[in-house]
């Protein structure tokens, strides 16, 4: 294949408009031609500072040499057997470091995939196979995945669910405990019961799955006493507890998953994101008992567990311990919302910081009083800030959010130029 030659950002932006599905959308207008640890450079040789990391993939920086190493190791010997037909160690490894780590002592078991919506379809298979039940509760500002069951799953309708149903049933939604939105734990607790009356016997429900913070959502952290009633509420009636730690595990809130800010033991997690440093590789981690409900041959993927994606992941795991990142995570997070916060003593248009480790917000606000949201403001500091050099994401149920997901390995040096980026814009658009 000839190389791609060197253009620029809007005439690549041209060439996407007619080769590429508009359903696909971008958060920037830029290409992306290289980057190493926590900046990357355009194919116009424009620098960024990456606040974005991937969408929470790159915890480990772009190109972590231990990864880059470990994969060009694996490229070398092969790329694809598929475990089903002939097994390599290297899906076993990454197995056994996942059941270590994964919170509780009950002994654990894994499956391997390829993207975080793979693991929640098959971790709902696994619970339905081991409950015999076939009804699922989930969350208010919940986001699952892409795929039809985790779309069901997921409580924000646009632009994941609009115009794409009907959606598989038997899928019911509780509110997510946000303080902020005047939401408070006794009042999801107490939704969770008017379920019960009204619409779901819970002897039918197989699992509740949530996100200890939300991602999509707005980063609102679920209370640790919200995730230990949820989990005797489980307990009480035989349903499965499964903890979505897609965007918020592997050492981003200053744990390697953020249920563990809650001591509590998750029935099966759903991992994917930041495991392997930028390579597709997903897992559903659980009790050994409940994981291996479904017979053999029930469960697999052509393409899960990649060789490479494997090696990248022992790669990583490597890394969080090594580099002490859970540590790092938390003088990340002090830092960003030390600066958040003094900015929110000037610009009123900042309604709440909030963090858990490095998984750092801030809500945008028309009025600090009513709460009203701004999502405008929110979508255009996005765009000045990329126009100043900061790559940055708006989320949210109501897209007023600016979330902090900066590599864990960024120097101090970088967040700090990062964030005077951020004070500049945001104090430039709230002056107009």
């Amino acid at each position: 294949m000839a190389p791609i030659p060197m253009m620029k950002n809007t005439e690549l932006m041209q060439r996407r408009a007619q080769a590429v599905v508009r359903g696909v959308a971008s958060v920037h207008s830029l290409f992306i031609e290289r980057a190493l640890n926590a900046e990357i450079w355009d194919t116009e040789g424009r620098r960024y500072i990456d606040f974005a990391a991937g969408i929470a993939v790159l915890n480990v920086g772009h190109n972590h040499p231990k990864v880059i190493a470990a994969v060009q190791g694996q490229l070398a010997a092969f790329t694809h057997a598929c475990f089903q037909v002939t097994p390599y160690a290297h899906y076993v490894a990454v197995a056994e470091a996942l059941n270590a780590v994964a919170p509780g002592p009950t002994p654990k078991k894994t499956i391997l995939l390829s993207t975080g919506a793979e693991a929640v379809e098959n971790a709902i298979k696994i619970a339905r196979a081991a409950t015999g039940r076939s009804a699922l509760i989930a969350f208010t500002g919940g986001f699952h995945g892409r795929t039809m069951m985790s779309l069901a799953l997921t409580g924000k309708v646009v632009p994941y669910k609009s115009g794409f149903g009907p959606y598989p049933g038997e899928v019911y939604h509780a509110l997510f405990p946000i303080a902020y939105h005047g939401i408070r734990a006794a009042d999801s607790l107490a939704a969770i019961e008017n379920l019960f009356r009204a619409d779901v016997d819970p002897g039918r429900v197989a699992a509740m799955i949530i996100e200890p913070v939300l991602g999509e959502g707005g980063f609102y952290i679920a209370p640790a006493d919200f995730l230990r009633a949820l989990r005797r509420l489980c307990d009480e009636h035989g349903i499965l507890f499964i903890a979505d730690e897609i965007q918020s595990g592997f050492a981003r809130t200053g744990r390697m998953f953020a249920v563990e800010h809650a001591g509590i033991e998750p029935d099966l997690m759903t991992l994917a994101k930041s495991l392997a440093g930028g390579f597709p590789l997903a897992a559903v981690v659980g009790k050994s008992a409940i994981m291996d409900a479904p017979a053999p041959g029930g469960l697999g993927g052509t393409y899960a567990g990649s060789p490479p994606a494997c090696a990248a992941a022992l790669a990583v795991l490597e890394v969080i311990r090594e580099e002490h990142l859970c540590e790092r995570a938390d003088h990340q997070g002090t830092l960003i919302t030390a600066r958040l916060n003094a900015m929110a003593k000037r610009l009123h248009c900042i309604g709440e910081v909030r963090s858990l480790g490095a998984m750092v917000a801030v809500e945008l606000v028309k009025d600090r009083e009513s709460h009203e949201p701004d999502a405008e403001l929110a979508r255009a500091l996005v765009q000045e800030c990329a126009r100043r050099g900061l790559l940055c994401l708006p989320c949210g149920l109501r897209n007023n959010v600016i979330r902090f997901l900066a590599p864990l390995t960024a120097p101090e040096a970088i967040l700090d130029e990062g964030m005077e980026i951020l004070d500049g814009a945001l104090t430039a658009l709230a002056a107009q």
